[in-house]
């Protein structure tokens, strides 16, 4: 059987999300009007409704997005949404809280258990049971889960989870001892966009700072502001700088390298992004995949189906990016982090040449317009930019001539104003290659349609015509062909158009091809849908394992247990640490509000365990925000990790 490779794009809304699907996306995910990890990205049903609609026509699938953590006071929403969900027919929902998963009966009836005759009973069932009996969508670990243990990944599946999305600082190497550890689990991983510095779901400096919890999908961004960075006797080790601001992800030269350590997803990350964004990041990474599966002699294939044509050629470089690191695929290493700056930087376009009035002449090959947007890194470390009022070739006229611009400084270029025009465009055409067959039968005619592709899933689906038999006089066939293909705005497109018998040379008026076309493409169209139920079916298939303890945390509010319903769960499992979540708390003495596998120790040079230079300043060290707030560090070399605590 081949293995399907899916391309998971972000969907801030309907039109996002219709983009990614139109530009080679496999699966979108996205955010309902409430519990999403995002809280500026909600949608509502009847928009994620529509998008199901048209993403199903592909065979491609929506999940949507319920991983904050969730109050009691919540429980009957969340309860109400789960419902709404499964009403709409969407493919899976992430989920962080476990109080969504621990009682689906709960969540969905209201009872404790249910019988295989659908009768409500006390009986306390294991939830991957209620799961597989009573809800039909597959939940999958949002990466707010925090998983980057053989051990968490074996847990969350014996619990009910089909899919874990991992930690995004796992290396290629972790992710395949998983894979190893827990084949029958599908592996999401992120390849593009935005890096938190923390691992997701363990990080409360926003609740701790602002009272805006990063677990209710309020993050208030704390590791992109500035700090100073002070030893244990208050000496500045480094100047003022944003020393916790990643660079943006970008793994499109790794994606084979993932596929060979068992991951089957691959994320984009940015549901806060437009659709400019979108077209531009799936197509590149969608070209790149259909590369890789050409060359795996079969045994790959994408999850959806449909060509796509392109009339833009996809650039990384030229949306929103803070420069591009491949994190942790290969291991630790230096350039992760963006501690210049934490805005978009965009792509190197020439160096400053001269500066001749209110004239830049830049020193490069790259083509500029009216109304590009450049920017620089100053003498004191800062971005500065600025936006071309007039280009003449390397002739750059500013509205504002920068001040701090000198010769020699590198440009680069954040807003593209003919690459954004490009995309503003229709820019893609989705189809799904056909086969047709025209045959007669008893009673007239039938016209069976067949999806073309390397899937081991043959789809096909039979429109009859009951019509009079009458020979041609002339040649029809050439018309027959020209009117059965009008598939115009269907998600089709007919390679090919056979007859049985091939010395067909039957009549048939076009009025009646036109309605033999429209049924086909219609009844095709619910026959992809009917085999991606049955393959969802195919996921739903758990194990039913006894509950055991999740993985011992030593500070209870890791567990972000911030309700009844997930309480009750954990203490099923026999969790002996079971505390609030740190949300719910008045006051936590000397919190670890940040688990970082970015080190500072390392990113300057004197992490000895990896050849540094031995640090000559007093731990420990402390980031200091300009209002005076200290962060004080600790550096734990036995899990090669970076914490930091709040005073």
């Amino acid at each position: 059987m081949k293995r399907k490779i899916e391309l998971l794009a972000p969907a801030k809304n309907l039109e996002c999300g219709i983009v990614a699907i139109t530009h080679g996306a496999d699966a979108v995910y996205i955010g309902a009007n409430r519990f999403g990890a995002r809280v500026a990205a909600g949608n509502s049903i009847e928009d994620i409704e529509k998008l199901c609609q048209f993403a199903h026509s592909y065979s491609a699938k929506v999940y949507v997005t319920v991983n904050t953590i969730v109050y009691d006071n919540e429980i009957e929403d969340t309860k109400r949404l789960l419902c709404d969900l499964q009403r709409i027919g969407v493919d899976a929902v992430l989920v962080q809280d476990m109080s969504v998963l621990l009682s689906v009966e709960e969540l969905v009836l209201g009872a404790n258990s249910i019988n295989t005759d659908n009768t409500v009973s006390n009986t306390n069932l294991n939830p991957s049971t209620i799961i597989s009996k009573l809800f039909s969508i597959p939940l999958h670990a949002s990466t707010q889960t925090d998983n980057r243990t053989v051990e968490k990944v074996r847990w969350l599946h014996s619990i009910g989870f089909s899919r874990v999305v991992l930690a995004r600082e796992l290396s290629a190497s972790e992710i395949a001892e998983i894979h190893r550890a827990v084949p029958e689990v599908e592996l999401e991983v992120f390849v593009h966009g935005a890096l938190c510095v923390s691992y997701s779901g363990q990080c409360y400096v926003s609740q701790h700072c602002f009272g805006r919890s990063a677990n209710r999908g309020e993050c208030a961004q704390f590791c992109r502001l500035k700090f100073q960075l002070e030893d244990a006797g208050n000496n500045k080790i480094d100047r003022s700088r944003y020393l916790l601001s990643l660079k943006d992800m970008c793994r499109i030269d790794n994606l084979e390298q993932l596929i060979d350590s068992g991951a089957t997803s691959f994320k984009i990350e940015g549901r806060l992004k437009d659709a400019i964004y979108v077209k531009n990041v799936v197509s590149a990474y969608s070209q790149k995949l259909n590369e890789i599966i050409k060359k795996s002699g079969g045994k790959l294939t994408r999850s959806s189906l449909g060509n796509v044509v392109y009339s833009f050629t996809p650039n990384l470089q030229k949306t929103f990016n803070r420069g591009f690191t491949n994190y942790f695929i290969n291991g630790r290493n230096m350039g992760i982090s963006s501690p210049d700056t934490p805005k978009a930087i965009g792509e190197f376009v020439g160096r400053v040449k001269e500066i001749r009035g209110m004239r830049i002449i830049v020193a490069g090959i790259s083509s500029f317009s009216n109304g590009d947007g450049l920017c620089y890194i100053n003498s004191d470390h800062e971005l500065e930019g600025f936006r071309v009022n007039r280009a003449e070739n390397n002739f750059l006229i500013p509205a504002k001539m920068p001040q701090s611009l000198k010769a020699g400084m590198s440009l680069y270029r954040n807003n593209d104003i003919q690459f954004e025009r490009e995309l503003s465009r229709e820019t893609s055409s989705r189809k799904i290659p056909i086969t047709l067959i025209l045959s007669e039968t008893d009673k007239g005619f039938c016209l069976k349609a067949k999806v073309n592709g390397d899937s081991d899933d043959e789809i096909t689906a039979t429109a009859n015509l009951v019509s009079e038999k009458q020979d041609a006089n002339t040649p029809q066939i050439s018309n027959i062909v020209r009117q059965l293909t009008k598939l115009g705005d269907t998600p089709f497109m007919c390679t090919d158009v056979n007859f049985e018998p091939s010395d067909f040379n039957r009549f048939i008026p076009s009025s009646l091809l036109a309605g033999l076309r429209r049924d086909v493409s219609k009844l095709l169209t619910e026959a992809i849908a009917k085999n991606m139920q049955r393959e969802r079916m195919r996921v739903q298939t758990v194990k039913e394992n006894s509950l055991t303890p999740p993985p011992k945390l030593d500070i209870s509010y890791l567990y972000n247990i911030s309700n009844h319903v997930s309480r009750k769960f954990y203490e099923s499992c026999g969790t002996d640490n079971v505390g609030d979540a740190f949300e719910l708390k008045s006051r936590v003495s000397r919190p670890l509000v940040m688990q970082c596998r970015h080190c500072l120790r390392y990113s300057l040079g004197y992490c000895v365990k990896h050849g540094g230079k031995r640090p000559t300043w007093h731990e420990p060290l402390a980031l200091i925000l300009p209002d005076g707030r200290r962060f004080p560090l600790e550096f734990d070399c036995k899990n090669c990790q970076m914490n930091v605590y709040a005073e």
